[in-house]
């Protein structure tokens, strides 16, 4: 029997009783033994033949005879927890599938394996997230690089992937990695937005949607520009609600995220070189071959160097009303961006050539910004009108105009109409919607 004493040197001496220390966590204590045993028990073979709920319950099966047989002090829901984390690694990414399945998150970051940050409505923030060790961390990279036909290591530290999901992935490890190995996720939302959806959000008013829908419909030829993060690439899926069932479409990305609802879509995506010997097929290959395939509209995910030639060359010849997203800060930035890409692609041109194609390709560029209350709003629908002298000469159709902040920190502001027709009133009147255009920039009919 033992005595009051003898308790408290010994609280853990009857098994049957287990006591755990008050700070202590027991999954995480236990975690690796039932680890090996359960990797040791289950051969990959068969894990890639089980069906997600299959192999969870043989996890169960096989976690619950190991409690019971070494005596280990977890219970019901500790059980559940293990489980569930070992069906994430096996099936999942391991810590961070959690992070994946949670809606409200856009991006996960990963800092070395004891620091993971996400994106979470618009601002980022530390979870309490980590890996045991950074051989896990390094083991996940290395499966996730390896479904896409990759690998990772010291000769090739640096590597783009994409999940089943869709959702982008890079990663960079040592040496590059100074502190272990690096992971960056954006995720890919199945959640296809449309303009009325944004508006309702706040990151537009109700007359740019129509302005937005006009625009689409006049087949003009419209970058969507902004920061990394912004919500170009979902600004550009909403838009292209607004093209008719019956187009064409091909879309050129590095990495597919576009989701276009109508029936007749082409998807290509580049492939990088690998360890095999493939060469890499780059947007301007893909951009070339496009104008062979009979596309009405050409929808180039984002533009970010040479095929920028090809692509206004497609604008000019009969493929109008195509859209892309550059990354920029400003309108006027956006147009001396895409220059400078076009004198990548033809060094020989004058820059007043150049800008001069420029000027005549381009009808309207789209700013959006993740702004510090972490919104992303459209800040401005700026029609391209032509160049004086050597300047481009740009009209704001909208313009996002901040008058303060309330107290959550969420900012204040009017998106403000110029009240103009824009010069592509023309173009909107062939297709018979000279009306809706006046009703979007508020003017009287």
């Amino acid at each position: 029997m033992f005595t009051t004493s003898r308790k408290t040197v010994e609280p853990r001496s009857n098994p049957t009783t287990p006591v755990t220390n008050a700070h202590s966590d027991p999954v995480r204590e236990h975690y690796q033994v039932i680890h090996a045993k359960v990797i040791k028990a289950i051969e990959p073979s068969v894990v890639v033949k089980l069906s997600p709920a299959e192999l969870e319950g043989r996890i169960h099966h096989l976690v619950s005879d190991i409690v019971s047989a070494d005596q280990l002090p977890l219970g019901h829901r500790e059980v559940f927890t293990v489980v569930k984390q070992l069906v994430d690694e096996m099936c999942g990414l391991g810590p961070l599938q959690p992070l994946i399945n949670d809606p409200v998150i856009t991006d996960i970051m990963v800092n070395g394996y004891k620091e993971v940050y996400v994106e979470k409505l618009g601002k980022l923030q530390k979870t309490d997230v980590v890996f045991r060790s950074e051989e896990q961390l390094l083991n996940l990279a290395r499966r996730i690089v390896s479904k896409i036909g990759r690998r990772i290591d010291e000769t090739s530290p640096l590597v783009d992937a994409r999940l089943e999901d869709g959702s982008r992935v890079n990663v960079m490890i040592p040496p590059l990695a100074l502190d272990g190995t690096y992971i960056s996720i954006r995720k890919f939302t199945q959640d296809k937005l449309s303009l009325n959806q944004l508006a309702t959000n706040g990151s537009m008013s109700s007359n740019m949607v129509q302005l937005l829908d006009v625009i689409v419909r006049s087949r003009l030829n419209v970058l969507v520009a902004g920061g990394t993060g912004a919500g170009k690439t979902t600004l550009l899926n909403a838009m292209s609600f607004s093209i008719s069932p019956t187009e064409r479409i091909v879309t050129i990305e590095d990495a597919a995220e576009l989701k276009l609802q109508q029936p007749h879509v082409v998807r290509a995506e580049t492939r990088p070189a690998n360890a095999e010997g493939l060469p890499a097929i780059g947007q301007r290959e893909l951009v070339k071959n496009a104008l062979r395939m009979r596309p009405d509209r050409i929808i180039l995910g984002e533009v970010r160097g040479e095929e920028a030639f090809e692509m206004m060359q497609a604008m000019n010849t009969g493929h109008d009303g195509s859209l892309s997203t550059l990354h920029a800060n400003s309108p006027t930035d956006a147009l001396v961006r895409l220059e400078n890409m076009l004198m990548m692609a033809q060094s020989n041109l004058p820059l007043f050539a150049l800008r001069r194609q420029v000027a005549d390709t381009i009808d309207v560029v789209v700013q959006v910004e993740r702004m510090r209350d972490g919104k992303r709003r459209v800040v401005a629908i700026t029609e391209i009108i032509g160049l004086e002298g050597e300047q481009y000469v740009t009209q704001d159709l909208y313009r996002y105009v901040m008058s303060g902040e309330d107290v959550q920190g969420n900012l204040q502001g009017t998106y403000q109409s110029s009240r103009t027709l824009p010069l592509f009133v023309t173009k909107a009147a062939y297709y018979q919607l000279e009306p809706l255009l006046r009703r979007a920039m508020e003017l009287e009919i």
